[in-house]
């Protein structure tokens, strides 16, 4: 009886899935755009070179529009731009820098107290610029992994033009060049840790079969050193509908711990650690739901996205790594548990301090903690930086048991801390202001969704404001994102300082901190998943409508943005409530969500969305996915669509079609597609200018400029 169950299970199974591929099928057929989806094809790019132009023609020569750029390339290629930590390593601190005379930036460090003192020595080590044009590639930075305690080899990382997939190569920062016949990873989404001196861990593409059905790697090998990679002994698989396999380190004092993580779904994780004579890979008892974080005096620190062994979602839990390590009985024990109120964001360890930064009400506190060798218990003690400011962790310096914090607010430029447990934060430096704050003013409110939820906003606006004035909305909607406010140069995320411009021009910027992110921990962001998504949308429209009825603005006077997720946020939006808004801009997006699994890296965002071949998901999305829905006959808001050739996470095929079938309909659109720059979109400070001062003009011509709704 229990076969004949299973079996008919399969066969019910079986048949919804060709069912829902039949109704693929039908969709795909009946949509007259499919053939924008060929990234590199004649035709597609034939259109998208027409579109540019279009949005060129009517951008490009506006007054103000080179005054615009010149402005956000001076802010973004600044000299006294905070020198961030890249890594610190011993008493060496190491960083990427971009300014106008090294647009890819150079990879350098510095001695770490002079760093420290305010008064860096740079030595360069990559100069990224200079090693494009000697390999004739158009290199972009992805980043270093020096190999502790010594750190003198590294894994450099080298994306060309920006994509996600890399080349990783090995490198020696003591003689600053390239390994001969050192390790080199070819060009893939690949995943690499160091294992020991002479030995990598490396996730890639190993050819047919080796990669899962969202282009991530599969296979987890061991490549040790003088031998071709071909030659790599696979210690860990997943299976073809994974997410995806990945590798990575933690340093425990001297102590290396590598860790190999199967991604499952995009929220459930399995992770393996060396056993205790690190001859194999073996499971550890973390639940698949949590999130390793870091290691800390022989404790792996986990946090909780679900309630586990009696303890709160959203939660610090310590585990024994030689517990595990023997497969011996662990004790779970509670590092920290925050209030309803606030959310774990980040965690970074020192040699004996757990640092974690927290959100209270969207604003950012620091606390560090310390674990009891004899009992295990963990005490905390908060340590005070700044009121009322995002606060973010850049990093820490071990064995003095300092970490690198920032404090910014959207008024406040940024100042970087070096914070101990006690005593004054030590400021390491501080950007300058860039521009006039003093009649400027930010209000943090909330706003009651459809459900009565309430949502946080920042609202930044002339002071004295009482007026209705054009708005600017942004916000996100997913993947535990949380939106915090940050210095208005950079605000909303990429588009540079269009928030600045916006205000400076009398009008209102607002950040809105809506549910599917991470403002309030896992519960928030569980709120909008799948079929819940329409919370995520309801909440984007409660705020517009507050901004509304406080008098901010007015109904066909606001502008809402939003970038990748935030472009099926804002695709939803605009279809659902047209008379709500006066203008969309949207970057990197999704907006076929019928199709969105089938592209790319789409298939690993199915635990966020659903799975549109699955009728019963399909039911809800259906209703919102933004090109299903525009309709004929509707006036939607205009649109400017920007995003990448390059991009090889989100496809370029979603904005695209989206574009073309707003016009079909007659709809007002303005659409730029970089050539190179990836997910991110611009590959350096020159794009991210250009990109700011268009979509300033944008919305000037469309919010400003045309007759209004009175």
């Amino acid at each position: 009886m229990e076969n004949d169950m299973i079996r008919a299970s399969l066969a019910a199974l079986a048949l919804s899935c060709s069912i829902a591929a039949v109704s693929v099928a039908a969709q795909d057929d009946n949509d007259p755009w499919l053939w924008l989806e060929d990234i590199e094809g004649a035709k597609a790019l034939g259109w998208v070179k027409m579109e540019n132009a279009a949005a060129d023609k009517l951008l490009l020569n506006r007054p103000g529009f080179e005054a615009d750029r010149k402005r956000a390339r001076q802010i973004l290629d600044d000299d006294r731009q905070i020198a961030m930590p890249d890594a610190v390593m011993g008493d060496t601190i190491t960083n990427v820098w971009r300014d106008a005379a090294n647009p890819r930036g150079l990879w350098r460090q510095s001695p770490l107290d002079a760093w420290l003192a305010g008064k860096p020595e740079w030595t360069t080590l990559i100069d990224v610029d200079a090693l494009g044009k000697t390999e004739k590639q158009s290199w972009v930075w992805h980043g270093a992994d020096c190999l502790a305690p010594e750190y003198t080899r590294c894994l450099v990382s080298l994306s060309p033009g920006g994509t996600d997939s890399d080349i990783v190569r090995e490198w020696d920062r003591t003689t600053k060049s390239f390994v001969e016949d050192g390790f080199t990873v070819p060009q893939a989404k690949s995943s690499v840790t160091w294992e020991n001196a002479d030995t990598l861990l490396v996730a890639t593409d190993y050819g047919e079969g080796s990669m899962t059905a969202s282009g991530y790697p599969r296979i987890v090998k061991r490549w040790k050193r003088g031998t071709p990679l071909s030659a790599a002994e696979t210690v860990a698989e997943g299976e073809a509908e994974d997410v995806g396999m990945s590798v990575f380190a933690a340093m425990d004092g001297d102590t290396r711990w590598p860790v190999i993580s199967r991604a499952k779904t995009f929220y459930t994780t399995d992770y393996k650690i060396p056993n205790i004579d690190r001859s194999r890979y073996i499971s550890t008892i973390i639940p698949d739901t949590a999130d390793f974080r870091d290691v800390l005096g022989g404790q792996a620190i986990i946090f909780l996205n679900k309630d586990y062994a009696g303890i709160g979602a959203g939660s610090l839990v310590s585990l024994s790594l030689a517990d595990m390590s023997a497969d011996r009985k662990v004790a779970i024990v509670k590092v920290m548990e925050p209030t309803k109120a606030q959310a774990i964001e980040s965690v970074s360890a020192s040699d004996n301090i757990l640092w974690v930064k927290a959100l209270d009400d969207v604003e950012g506190k620091l606390f560090a903690l310390r674990r009891d060798a004899a009992t295990g218990t963990w005490s905390r003690k908060e340590v005070p930086l700044a009121t009322n400011a995002t606060v973010q962790i850049a990093g820490t310096v071990g064995k003095r048991d300092l970490v690198l914090a920032t404090a910014e607010t959207m008024l406040t430029p940024p100042t970087l801390y070096a914070v101990g447990e006690s005593g004054a934060p030590q400021s390491v430096q501080s950007l300058p202001a860039t521009f006039d704050a003093k009649g400027m003013q930010v209000e943090k409110r909330f706003a009651t969704s459809k459900d009565g939820t309430q949502v946080p906003y920042f609202l930044v606006r002339e002071k004295g404001s009482t007026g209705r004035v054009p708005a600017l909305v942004h916000a996100y909607g997913g993947f535990r994102a949380a939106q915090t406010p940050g210095y208005l140069t950079g605000q909303p995320y990429r588009a540079g300082p269009l928030g600045l411009f916006w205000v400076e021009d009398g009008n209102a910027y607002v950040l809105a901190g809506i549910r599917g992110g991470g403002e309030y921990g896992p519960g928030w962001h569980q709120a909008a998943l799948r079929e819940k998504r329409q919370n995520s949308f309801d909440d984007l429209h409660a705020v517009a409508e507050d901004i509304v009825k406080t008098g901010v603005s007015a109904k066909g006077r606001i502008a809402i943005s939003g970038r990748s997720n935030g472009g099926v946020l804002v695709g939803a939006a605009m279809t659902q409530r047209p008379d709500l808004y006066g203008a969309v801009i949207s970057g990197s997006p999704l907006k076929d969500m019928r199709r969105y699994n089938k592209m790319l890296a789409g298939a690993s965002w199915v635990a966020e969305y659903g799975d549109p071949d699955n009728p019963a998901d399909w039911a809800f999305m259906s209703k919102y996915s933004p090109y299903q829905n525009v309709r004929k006959g509707v006036k939607y808001p205009p649109i400017f669509l920007y995003l990448s050739t390059k991009d090889d996470r989100v496809h370029p095929g979603h904005a695209r079609k989206f574009a073309a079938r707003l016009q079909e309909y007659g709809n007002s659109v303005y659409y730029h597609e970089y050539l190179e720059g990836g997910h991110s979109v611009g590959a350096d400070h020159a794009e991210d200018a250009v990109r700011a001062a268009m979509l300033h003009g944008f919305l000037q011509r469309e919010l400003v400029e045309k007759p209004q709704p009175k």
